[in-house]
């Protein structure tokens, strides 16, 4: 087994040959006999010359080797007791049988189609019948307000939306259908049809326009895989709360397919036969690629898992599912172990399974901190594998390679860069930093295989919001640091460095140490304007469950204890001397801090709230200790 240095270095003097050995895993209509045209920069084409169908790669021709009765979609949903197990065979004919109700619907190559769906298979036979045509998906986050949705409807104008009756959200049933209805009327494209999937727990109206699911698929013929060239989008999947026209991230079929079929055995690894279990939403990038397309090219099974970590019906859901499905690695984000942790903090839920299938817990989507990774780690004792990746990338850019090598862990990074990505910090000049120095994270150009060619019907907003601020590099709009062995930090988005008094600081760093304390389930810190210093950081944290805060004088010692903590290790230059304890932090669907959001109510600017926002009554809770946090700085002038 070669080393990661030896893998990394050939990628880097190799590139064309590296890649093309990895399309070499798929199968292809027309083999690409080059990788990479590099003729209109930034416009970078992966496979130029290269044909296939990613439908097909992902599930037929597992069935033509002889393994159509291996499990390849496993559905857990304990959210309605319900559980389905698909074998290749069996999802193949699915998938192929949905193409024919698409391409009955006028559905062809180039054609968009959007997915507005909860987590249940029809979602991923939807995504694979569109690729099965050549036809691009959308995939749109259940439970988007119709606004939203009718902003997405606009962009990609699709000619079918499919959609279910409902979602399930902890014990709440949320009809999609009505939305979907509202967001068709605020659109000013019209689809010519909606495909709606009826479920039981709630009955949809259906227009004049709508077609049953299953009355449609009851009487239509299968479709073959279309072989299209390797450059042509395979979906569009627009980046989270985002404001007026949204971005559309374009994802083409074989560079992206390469990516993640490498990215499988050499990254997470698994092979074929194996589990992974991703605890995501389809509707989100990490459900894209490593609870579809992954998984399925590498001819593993995937678990699809329709609930919450905790509460449905108890904290022990994740490992359950782990233990019942012999789970191999398993990915999610930190806020879901962190959520783990403060309902069951001494892991007693984890203890009554048999977790012994379980080789790694790999963590993205937002920063882990230190105290969440020692957690799962004493608790697990196995790997934890922070990695860093965003939505335009499609797959890791920063990561542990536990397939090649699994290299030492450093907490609070995420390792090392990944073949193809050339990463650097930069300063605000465009030069390079020294090592252990704080600036901007950037991927030097060419970006590889898997990472978005632009955006869609908006190449002009591509150079400018990506490519504009540093010659020859992509703006990953974090910022963080290289240490000299070679591993990235990453401290968080570049506007979650506050300057304070002329000190340029973390508010990553310091959520590490807020973190490091025992009763500290979670938290954040943002800054608020200051007049004599700019700006100073004020925190907010969340106990873990069972910490009696009524305890008189418990809440002015844990401040006392919290200030005291960032002061020793971040330096009296941080002026932390807030700390807020709340019931809970707002955040977006997919788990993401409103940090911006806070910021915004704190300094008056009242930014927009996403529309994915878990429970604005958080929101609403928080906002007078927000805003009392900005009166205690402004008395203070």
């Amino acid at each position: 087994m070669a080393e990661y240095e030896d893998v990394f270095r050939a990628s880097v003097e190799d590139r064309e040959g590296f890649w093309l050995r990895a399309a070499g895993a798929l199968d292809w209509h027309r083999a690409p006999t080059r990788a990479l045209d590099e003729s209109n920069p930034p416009f970078y084409r992966w496979f130029p010359d290269g044909e296939l169908n990613v439908a097909h790669n992902a599930l037929d021709r597992h069935v033509e080797a002889g393994r159509g009765e291996q499990a390849a979609l496993v559905y857990d949903s304990p959210v309605t007791d319900a559980k389905r197990t698909y074998t290749y065979a069996r999802l193949r004919d699915e998938v192929a049988t949905f193409a024919g109700v698409l391409r009955g619907l006028g559905v062809g190559r180039g054609d968009r189609v959007v997915v507005y769906m909860p987590m249940v298979p029809e979602a991923v036979v939807a995504m694979l019948a569109c690729a099965r045509l050549g036809a691009v998906h959308s995939v749109v986050f259940g439970g988007f307000a119709a606004k939203e949705l009718a902003v997405r409807i606009d962009d990609a104008a699709p000619k079918v939306v499919v959609s279910a009756s409902c979602g399930i959200e902890g014990s709440r049933v949320i009809a999609y259908k009505p939305l979907l209805d509202r967001a068709i009327e605020l659109s000013a494209h019209k689809p010519e049809r909606q495909v709606i999937l009826q479920r039981p727990q709630a009955q949809a109206a259906m227009g004049d326009t709508d077609v049953d699911w299953a009355d449609a698929v009851a009487t239509a013929s299968p479709a073959d895989p279309v072989p299209v060239p390797s450059t042509d989008p395979l979906y569009i999947l627009y980046t989270s709360g985002t404001t007026g026209k949204p971005k559309g991230v374009v994802r083409d079929g074989g560079g992206y397919a390469t990516a993640l079929a490498w990215s499988m055995p050499n990254v997470y690894d698994v092979s074929a036969g194996q589990t992974i279990f991703t605890a995501s939403d389809v509707g989100w990038v990490v459900g894209h690629s490593y609870i579809v397309y992954a998984p399925l090219l590498a001819g593993a099974t995937t678990v699809l898992y329709e609930g919450k970590p905790v509460g449905t019906p108890d904290a022990g859901q994740f490992w359950r599912v782990m233990a019942e499905y012999g789970v191999r690695s398993m990915f999610t984000a930190p806020t879901a172990f962190r959520a783990l942790k403060k309902e069951d903090p001494n892991g007693e839920y984890a203890r009554k399974y048999d977790l012994s299938s379980l080789k790694y817990l790999f963590l993205a989507g937002e920063r882990l901190d230190p105290e969440t990774y020692r957690w799962a780690s004493a608790l697990l004792e196995i790997p934890v594998i922070d990695h860093w990746w965003q939505t335009e990338t499609g797959w890791p850019i920063v990561a542990n390679p536990a397939g090649i090598e699994l290299l030492p862990i450093k907490p609070g990074s995420p390792t090392r860069p990944l073949p193809g990505w050339d990463i650097q910090v930069l300063d605000t000049d465009g030069k390079p930093v020294p090592a252990g120095q704080d600036g901007a994270i950037v991927a030097k150009l060419p970006l590889p295989p898997g990472a978005f060619p632009t955006l869609w019907n908006d190449d002009e907003r591509f150079v400018k919001s990506y490519m504009s601020a540093f010659e020859g590099y992509y703006l990953t709009g974090d910022g963080g640091r290289i240490d000299d062995d070679g591993y990235v930090f990453v401290m968080g988005r570049t506007d979650d460095v506050i300057n304070v008094a002329g000190h340029r600081l973390s508010t990553g760093g310091m959520e590490e140490v807020l973190a490091s304390h025992p009763d500290v389930a979670e938290c954040a810190v943002i800054g608020v304007a200051d007049q004599l210093k700019g700006q100073i950081p004020r925190g907010f944290v969340v106990l873990k469950a069972g910490v009696d805060a009524s305890a008189e004088g418990y809440e002015d010692t844990l401040r006392a204890e919290l200030v005291q903590m960032v002061r020793d290790q971040v330096g009296a230059v941080a002026a932390l001397k807030d700390v807020a304890i709340v019931a809970a932090l707002p955040k977006t669907r997919s788990g993401k801090i409103l940090r911006k959001t806070m910021r915004g109510i704190a300094d008056g600017t009242n930014e927009p709230v996403p529309s994915t926002i878990e429970g604005t009554d958080v929101l609403d809770t928080l906002r007078p200790v927000l805003v009392r946090a900005t009166n205690a700085s402004s008395e203070r002038r």
